[in-house]
C-alpha cells in the first residue's frame, strides 16, 4: 500500500465534517472522491496530503514515498513563467541535487511533456487561460516529484481545463510512460464522464454510509449501480427495524415486569434496536436530501422563434472568433456551446443576448423581447458583501415561486443552506454554496431563455443531476456553455463547436459528433500555427496596415483599448476568481481583519470585471455608429 489512513475524524468550529473515515491507496489506483458540497473532500484530500492534521486518526505511508498535492487553486506571484515557476519546483526533487541548471533542464523537459509549446513556457502566469494554469500547477508538482511521484493527489482538475485539457489529462494518468508516471492517484471531481474514463475506484464522502464512506471498486457506472442497491437495502433495513420497535413498543406498552431476566434482556435489545434505528434514519435522511431543488420559471410565451440569427460574425484584434453563423433559438430548443478555452464561446453568448453587436450578420429578437436569465460563470452579479438572506430572496421574508408563497427559511433549504447560514454574506460562502445562491435568485425570474455559462463548476453530482432534469422541463429555450460532457450528452440537442482557426463553426446534432468536430478544429488549429510559425520565419517584416475607414471611426487610444478588451476581460476575471479562492480560504476565515480585506478586494474584483463588459459595449456601439 502506498498510503493507509484509518479512523479520520475532522470539525471546523461546531460542525462536523466527517468522523471514522478510512481509505487505502495502491499502486495502480485511480480514486474518484465525490460527495455532496461541503462534505469536506478537499479538507479528506489534504489530510492525505499531509498538508492538514485531522482531529483524530492517523496517515500512513511507507518511507521514501513521494506524494504530490495539486490544490483547487493555484497561487503564481504575477510575473511567474511556467518555466520559472518548474525550475523552482524541479529544485527540490531528489534527483537534481539542488542543481539550478539540472533544475532548469528537468523542468523544460516535463513542462514540454506534458504538452507546452515553447512560448507558452514563458508566458507570465497571468495571461495563461485557466487550462494551461492548471497544467502549469500539474507541471509543477510532478517537477518536484522528479517527473515519477507515487500519489497524485489532485483537488477539481477539470475545473476550469477545456474539452482539449480534459482529454489530455485522463490521457496522462492512465498512460504512463518510463520518465513521466504516477503510480497511483487520488482526484476530487464532479465530472462524470470524467470519473467514467478514468476511475478505477470512486469513493463517496456522505454521511448517509455507516463508516462516512462508501468505496465502489470500477467506474462511476458501477458506482452508481452498487450506491443503489447499498441504499435500497438501507432503506429496507429501516423499515424492518421500524416495525421491529414498534411490536418492542406495544410488548412495553403491556407493563411488563422488568424483574424478570428475560424481559430485562428485551428491553436492553429494545433499546438498542431505538439506537440504530436513530442512526439509520439519519443516513438514510442524508441520502434522501440529494442535490438542491432546481425548477426555472418560464415566461408561459408561445412564440415559435424567439431568437433568429443570420451570417453572424465576431472577432478581436484581426482575429475571427466565428464567421457565417446562423441559428435559430425557440421554445424548448437545448443549444451546447464548445470549444477551447478562448475559442469565443461567451462572445457568442453576448452576441446573441444583444449585450455586443456583431461585425456581421443580423440577430433578431421575438417581439416583444425575450426575456433572458443568464447564470454567468463568474457568479459576479451578486456583491459579496450581500447577505445570503437578501441574495436569494431579494424582496422580504418570503419568495412568490410558480404560484406558491413561501417563507425564506423554507426557500433557502431547497438549496440546502442551513438557517444560520442566511445572515452570512455571500462572500464567505465556497464556490459551490454561491452557485446554489445564485441558481436560487435565478429561479424568481420567469424566463423565456436560460443562458447557463460553466454552470457545472462546484456544484456536486446530485445538484448536476437535478439540475439536468430542470433543464429538460423548462418549456423555454435553453443555451448552455460547458466542459461537462456527461450534461452536454444529457441535455443537448445541438451543438455549436468554435475554435476553427478561421473562424468556422460547426453545428451538430450529437456529443460524439462535437467532439469529433471539436478534434478536426484542435487540428487545424495546430497546422495553422505551425504555418505562421514558419511563415514569420522565412518573411521580411510586413508593412503597417493601413486603418480601413471604418476601424478608424474610433480614436486611435480607443481602437487599441478595443483590440485588447477581451484580454483584459480575462485578466479582471482571473483576478476575480483569485479573490473569491482568497474569501473561501478558512485561513482568511479565521482572521475578521484579513476576511474585511478579502471581501472589499472580491467587491472591487467584481467592479472592475463589471466595468470592463460596460466598456466593451460601449467602445463597440461607437464603433457600430
Amino acid at each position: 500500500m502506498l498510503l493507509v489512513a484509518t479512523d479520520l475524524a475532522k470539525s471546523h468550529g461546531m460542525r462536523e465534517l466527517f468522523r471514522g473515515v478510512s481509505v487505502g491507496i495502491a499502486a495502480g489506483d485511480r480514486v474518484g472522491l465525490i460527495g455532496p458540497n461541503g462534505a469536506g473532500k478537499s479538507t479528506l484530500l489534504r489530510m492525505l496530503a499531509g498538508a492538514e492534521v485531522p482531529d483524530s486518526g492517523l496517515v500512513r505511508s511507507p518511507r521514501d514515498t513521494v506524494v504530490v498535492y495539486v490544490p483547487q487553486r493555484d497561487d503564481f506571484a504575477p510575473g511567474t513563467t511556467p518555466r520559472a515557476a518548474a525550475t523552482e519546483a524541479a529544485l527540490a526533487s531528489a534527483s537534481v541535487h539542488g542543481d539550478r541548471h539540472d533544475a532548469a533542464v528537468l523542468a523544460g523537459t516535463i513542462l514540454g511533456k506534458i504538452g507546452f509549446p515553447d512560448a507558452v513556457m514563458d508566458e507570465p502566469a497571468e495571461r495563461l487561460s485557466g487550462g494551461w494554469r492548471k497544467r502549469m500547477s500539474i507541471a509543477c508538482g510532478l517537477c518536484m516529484a522528479g517527473g515519477t511521484p507515487d500519489l497524485l493527489l489532485l483537488d477539481e482538475p477539470t475545473n476550469h481545463l477545456d474539452v482539449e485539457g480534459i482529454r489530455w489529462l485522463e490521457q496522462f494518468l492512465m498512460r504512463a510512460t518510463n520518465d513521466l508516471r504516477v503510480r497511483a492517484s487520488v482526484f476530487v471531481t464532479h465530472d462524470r464522464a470524467f470519473l467514467e474514463r478514468v476511475a478505477t475506484r470512486v469513493v463517496e464522502l456522505s454521511r448517509a454510509y455507516p463508516q462516512g464512506t462508501l468505496s465502489i471498486d470500477g467506474n462511476y457506472g458501477e458506482f452508481a449501480r452498487r450506491r443503489r442497491e447499498f441504499l435500497d437495502a438501507q432503506a429496507r433495513n429501516e423499515a424492518t427495524l421500524a416495525n421491529e420497535v414498534r411490536i418492542d413498543d406495544a410488548w412495553l406498552a403491556r407493563g411488563a415486569q422488568a424483574r424478570r431476566t428475560k424481559a430485562k434482556g428485551r428491553i436492553e435489545d429494545s433499546a438498542d434496536r431505538r439506537d440504530e434505528l436513530a442512526a439509520i434514519s439519519t443516513r438514510n435522511a442524508a441520502a434522501a436530501a440529494g442535490g438542491a431543488q432546481v425548477d426555472f420559471s418560464a415566461s408561459g410565451r408561445r412564440t415559435r422563434k424567439l431568437i433568429h440569427a443570420t451570417g453572424i460574425a465576431k472577432g478581436f484584434g484581426g482575429r475571427t472568433l466565428f464567421a457565417g453563423l446562423d441559428l435559430e433559438l425557440g421554445p424548448g430548443d437545448r443549444l451546447g456551446l464548445m470549444g477551447p478555452n478562448g475559442s469565443g464561446k461567451s462572445t457568442l453568448l453576448a452576441v446573441l443576448c444583444g449585450e455586443l453587436a456583431p461585425d456581421a450578420g443580423t440577430v433578431r429578437m421575438a417581439d416583444p423581447v425575450p426575456r433572458v436569465v443568464i447564470l454567468r460563470q463568474q457568479r459576479a452579479e451578486i456583491p459579496g458583501s450581500t447577505l445570503l438572506r437578501d441574495a436569494i430572496c431579494p424582496l422580504g421574508d418570503f419568495v412568490d415561486f410558480q404560484g406558491r408563497t413561501m417563507h425564506i427559511t423554507a426557500w433557502s433549504r431547497q438549496f440546502l443552506f442551513a438557517d444560520a447560514q442566511l445572515l452570512q454574506p455571500v462572500s464567505s460562502l465556497s464556490g459551490g454554496e454561491r452557485a446554489r445562491a445564485h441558481i436560487a435568485r435565478m429561479m424568481l425570474e420567469p424566463a423565456d431563455i436560460l443562458v447557463l455559462d460553466e454552470p457545472t463548476n462546484d456544484l456536486d453530482i446530485p445538484t448536476l443531476e437535478v439540475l439536468e432534469r430542470s433543464i429538460e422541463s423548462f418549456p423555454g429555450a435553453v443555451v448552455l456553455v460547458t466542459h461537462d460532457r456527461a450534461m452536454l450528452g444529457a441535455v443537448a440537442r445541438q451543438v455549436v463547436v468554435l475554435g476553427a482557426p478561421g473562424g468556422e463553426v460547426s453545428v451538430v446534432a450529437s456529443l460524439d459528433q462535437a467532439l469529433t468536430a471539436l478534434e478536426r478544429a484542435e487540428q487545424a488549429s495546430a497546422r495553422a500555427l505551425r504555418a505562421a510559425a514558419t511563415a514569420s520565419a522565412i518573411a521580411p517584416a510586413p508593412a503597417t496596415p493601413v486603418p480601413t475607414a471604418t476601424r478608424r471611426k474610433l480614436g486611435y487610444m480607443e481602437q487599441r483599448e478595443l483590440d485588447g478588451m477581451e484580454a483584459a476581460v480575462d485578466a479582471a476575471e482571473r483576478a476575480c476568481s483569485e479573490a473569491e479562492a482568497a474569501v473561501a480560504d478558512p485561513k482568511v476565515a479565521a482572521s475578521h481583519a484579513r476576511m474585511a480585506e478579502a471581501c472589499q478586494r472580491l467587491e472591487a474584483a467584481q467592479a472592475s470585471v463589471a466595468a470592463l463588459y460596460a466598456r466593451w459595449q460601449e467602445l463597440e456601439g461607437k464603433r457600430g455608429a
